[in-house]
C-alpha cells in the first residue's frame, strides 16, 4: 500500500489539486513523512538482501514521498501566492531533511554494496545494475560517508542551499511582476503589432479593471517573456526600450530583492560541500552524474563552438551596425537596440515578418500537428481529456497517450501553455507528475506536467503563438515523451531518472528540427480564420531565416556556459574576483556587444541558482550535439519517405525514448544512430563550419 496523503490519495489516479489548501500543507507533509520514515524503519529489518526485498520496497517509500511533494511543488511554480509561499517555504527544511537522512542512511549504502558484491550481481538487468550504482554515488553525493562534524556541515550546507534557491527564484519572480511600463499615446507604441497591443490592453485592463482598447489603450507592457520580446521587438521609441532593457537586466539586483548576496553565499557554499565530498570545486561534483567527463571536455567542447562560432558573430554584429545605419540609426548599436534591429533586417533580408505567422499559428493547430507526428515516427496516440482530472487552472488540458499497435493506455500529461505573470514563474519546462514504478506487482504509469508561458487568448481571439513558442512546445513535449514512453520498470532510471544531465536534452531538442519540415509545418500551420496553409513563399522566408544570426545566439549560449563553468571551477569565493568580473570577462572575449555596467542578469540566472543547470548550462550545447546527429539519421533515411522515417523512428523510441538511464547516454546514442556522435551534423544545420568530429 502507497503512503496516502490528501492531495492525492491512493483511490485517485492523479493529483487533487482543488484539494491543495496552504493551511494544511505542513500537517500533510508532517504526517506522511512520519508514516514514510516507520515503514523505513521497517524495510531496515529486512534480513535477506536482494532486488525484490530491499529495492522495490525503497522503492515504494521514494514513491510516496514524489506524490506528496510533486503537486506542492508544481502549485508553488505555476499557482504562487504568499501563502502557499509561506507553506512551501516552512516545510521544504523538513522534506530536505527527510530525503538526506534516507541518503545517508548506512542501511542504503551497506545494502546496495552487498547486492553489488553479491554472486548474482552478473544476472541483474542493465537498468537494475544502474539503479543500484546510481545509489551508491547518490549516497556519496549526499554525504553518507561523511562521520560527525562532517556530516552536520553537510547537512546544515544542503539545507541552507534549498533555501537559498527558493529565495533566488522567488526574487526574480517578484521582481519581474513588480515592473510595468504603462503607455497611453499612440506614438508610444508606435511599431508595435496589433497582437502586441492587444495583448497589453489585456494586460492594462486586467490589472487596473479600468476600460482599454487595442487600437486607443492604455497599453501595459511587463517583463514577461511574451510582452516584454515583443516590446524590445518592435517598439519604435528607443527611449522607452531603453527603459524596458535596463529593468530587465538589473532584476533581483538590489533592495530587499537583491540576489548578490544570496550568489555569493550559494557559490561559497557550493565549494564548501564539494570539499566535504573529496572534490576540487562544485564544477568536478556536477560532473560525477553527467556524460561529460571531465571539466576539460567541456572546456573543448566550448572552444570549438568558439573556433567555429565567434568571428561570425562579430561579422553578424558589424552588419548589423551597418543595416541599422543605412536606415537612419545614428551612433554605435547599444544593448536595447539589437533586438529591434536584428527583427528588421531578418525582415529586409528575407522580406519575413514573424507577426506574418502567428495567425497560422494557433494553439489548437499546432497540437493536432505536433500530436500527428509522433503518431506518424512513434506509433503513439494523443486524446485530450475534456473532464474527470482536476486542475490547477482553467487553461490547463488533459491528455492521455496511448500505444497504437496494443490500443493500450501507456501514459498521460497536462498541459499549462499561457503566461500567468502574476503567479506563474517564466520559462517552459516538464516535470514528472509521476514516476514510472512497479508498486506491490502493478506497474504506475507515467505522468508530465507540460508548461509554457506563450502568448494568452485576447477575447475572442485563440492563443496565436510566435514560433518560437511553437519551438518551445515541441521542445518540452519532447523531454515529456522521454518520461511517458519509457518501457523501464525500476524508478530510478525510468524515463528522464538517471539519464546524465548534459545528455537529458536530446530528446528535447530533436523535436525542435521537425518545425522545419514542411510537410509536418503543415500540419500545424493553419490560419486560424480560413484554415489556409501558409503560402509556399513564407515558409522559404521562415526556413531561409533560420540561421538568421545563428553564431550570434551560439555565442550567446557558450558565454552563458563558460560563465556558469568558470564559477564553479576556476573562481574562488570571497577572493579578489567578485562573479559579475568573471561575467565582464567572458563577455570581453565572446560576445560582439558587451553587456551594461549595471547588467546584472546573473541575479536572473536562475538556470544556474535555482533550477538544475550549476556546472550544466553546457549541456544545452552538449545534447544540440547529440540532438542534430539524431535528427540526422532520419534525413538520411528521407524525411519524406514515411515507411523509412516510421522504422527509423520504432529504432529511436526503442532506444532514445524506450531505455531512459538503464544505459550510460553513449551506450543509448550508440545504439540508436550505429556509431559515436558527431560535431558535424549540428554546424551543418548552423551553416557553420566543424572544427571537430565527435564527442
Amino acid at each position: 500500500m502507497i503512503v496516502d496523503n490528501k492531495f492525492w490519495p491512493e483511490s485517485s489516479e492523479l493529483p487533487l489539486f482543488e484539494k491543495i489548501d496552504p493551511t494544511q500543507i505542513e500537517g500533510q507533509v508532517e504526517t506522511v513523512l512520519t508514516k514514510l520514515q516507520s515503514s523505513f524503519d521497517e524495510l531496515k529489518k529486512t534480513q535477506e538482501i536482494n532486488w525484490d526485498s530491499f529495492v522495490r520496497p525503497l522503492e515504494k517509500i521514494y514513491f510516496g514521498f514524489h506524490r506528496l511533494w510533486s503537486p506542492i511543488s508544481h502549485c508553488h511554480m505555476v499557482l504562487n501566492s504568499e501563502p502557499l509561499r509561506e507553506a512551501y517555504e516552512k516545510c521544504q527544511p523538513k522534506v530536505v531533511q527527510f530525503g538526506l537522512a534516507l541518503a545517508q542512511d548506512p542501511f542504503i549504502r551497506e545494502s546496495c554494496e552487498k547486492i553489488r558484491n553479491s554472486s548474482n550481481w552478473e544476472s541483474l538487468t542493465s537498468g537494475q545494475k544502474r539503479t543500484i550504482e546510481g545509489k551508491l554515488l547518490d549516497a556519496k553525493l549526499s554525504g553518507a560517508f561523511l562521520e560527525g562534524e562532517q556530516r552536520k556541515s553537510f547537512n546544515e550546507i544542503a539545507q541552507k542551499l534549498s533555501q537559498l534557491a527558493t529565495e533566488f527564484s522567488n526574487n526574480v519572480l517578484d521582481e519581474t511582476k513588480s515592473f510595468s511600463m504603462e503607455l497611453s499615446q499612440k506614438e508610444e507604441v508606435a511599431g508595435l503589432p496589433a497582437s502586441a497591443l492587444s495583448m497589453a490592453s489585456a494586460a492594462y485592463h486586467s490589472k487596473t479593471q479600468k476600460p482599454s482598447t487595442p487600437e486607443e489603450g492604455p497599453w501595459l507592457f511587463t517583463l514577461d517573456g511574451p510582452s516584454f520580446i515583443g516590446f524590445m521587438q518592435n517598439a519604435d521609441r528607443q527611449d522607452l526600450r531603453e527603459s524596458m532593457y535596463r529593468a530587465y537586466v538589473k532584476r533581483a539586483s538590489s533592495g530587499d530583492k537583491n540576489n548578490w548576496p544570496l550568489i555569493d553565499e550559494i557559490l561559497e557554499l557550493r565549494l564548501k560541500k564539494s570539499k566535504l565530498l573529496g572534490f576540487d570545486n562544485y564544477a568536478e561534483l556536477s560532473l560525477a552524474k553527467k556524460m561529460a567527463g571531465s571539466v576539460q571536455e567541456v572546456i573543448d567542447l566550448h572552444e570549438s563552438l568558439i573556433d567555429a562560432g565567434r568571428e561570425a558573430a562579430r561579422k553578424e554584429h558589424q552588419d548589423l551596425q551597418a543595416f541599422a545605419e543605412q536606415k537612419g540609426h545614428s551612433g554605435e548599436l547599444r544593448n536595447w537596440d539589437v533586438a529591434y534591429w536584428s527583427k528588421k533586417q531578418q525582415e529586409h533580408l528575407y522580406r519575413f515578418d514573424e507577426e506574418d505567422l502567428k495567425p497560422y499559428l494557433p494553439l489548437h493547430t499546432v497540437l493536432e500537428g505536433l500530436f500527428g507526428l509522433v503518431r506518424k515516427i512513434f506509433g503513439i496516440r494523443v486524446e485530450a481529456q475534456p473532464e474527470g482530472f482536476s486542475t490547477w487552472h482553467n487553461d490547463v488540458q488533459f491528455f492521455k497517450i496511448f500505444d497504437d499497435r496494443s490500443n493500450q493506455h501507456i501514459s498521460s500529461f497536462y498541459l499549462d501553455p499561457y503566461s500567468r505573470p502574476e503567479n506563474k514563474r517564466g520559462g517552459a519546462w516538464m516535470d514528472d507528475a509521476q514516476l514510472t514504478a512497479v508498486i506491490d506487482g502493478h506497474k504506475i504509469l507515467p505522468v508530465a506536467y507540460l508548461v509554457c508561458n506563450g502568448t494568452p487568448p485576447v477575447g475572442d481571439t485563440p492563443s496565436l503563438m510566435t514560433f518560437r513558442e511553437v519551438e518551445t512546445i515541441f521542445h518540452e513535449f519532447g523531454h515529456g515523451l522521454q518520461h511517458m514512453l519509457t518501457t523501464v520498470e525500476e524508478m530510478d532510471v525510468a524515463g528522464i531518472s538517471g539519464v546524465e544531465w548534459d545528455a537529458v536534452e536530446l530528446a528535447s531538442q530533436f523535436m525542435e528540427n521537425w518545425c522545419y519540415h514542411r510537410p509536418t509545418f503543415d500540419s500545424f500551420a493553419k490560419h486560424y480564420q480560413t484554415g489556409e496553409k501558409v503560402p509556399d513563399e513564407l515558409f522559404s522566408k521562415l526556413k531561409n531565416a533560420k540561421n538568421f544570426r545563428v553564431a550570434s545566439g551560439l555565442m550567446r549560449q557558450v558565454h552563458f556556459g563558460s560563465v556558469d563553468l568558470d564559477l564553479h571551477s576556476r573562481f574562488t569565493p570571497g577572493g579578489n574576483e567578485t562573479p559579475n568580473q568573471v561575467v565582464k570577462k567572458s563577455a570581453e572575449r565572446l560576445l560582439a556587444l558587451e553587456p551594461l555596467e549595471e547588467d546584472a542578469f546573473l541575479c536572473s540566472f536562475s538556470h544556474i541558482f535555482a533550477g538544475g543547470y550549476a556546472s550544466g548550462y553546457y549541456s544545452y550545447k552538449w545534447a544540440e550535439v547529440l540532438s542534430a546527429d539524431a535528427f540526422s539519421a532520419f534525413e538520411e533515411a528521407g524525411l519524406d519517405n514515411e515507411e523509412a522515417v516510421s522504422e527509423v523512428g520504432q529504432r529511436y523510441r526503442e532506444t532514445i525514448l524506450s531505455l531512459g538511464g538503464s544505459a550510460h547516454p553513449s551506450e543509448v546514442f550508440e545504439s540508436f544512430r550505429g556509431r559515436k556522435p558527431s560535431t558535424k551534423p549540428l554546424m551543418k544545420h548552423m551553416g557553420l563550419q566543424a572544427k571537430r568530429n565527435s564527442l
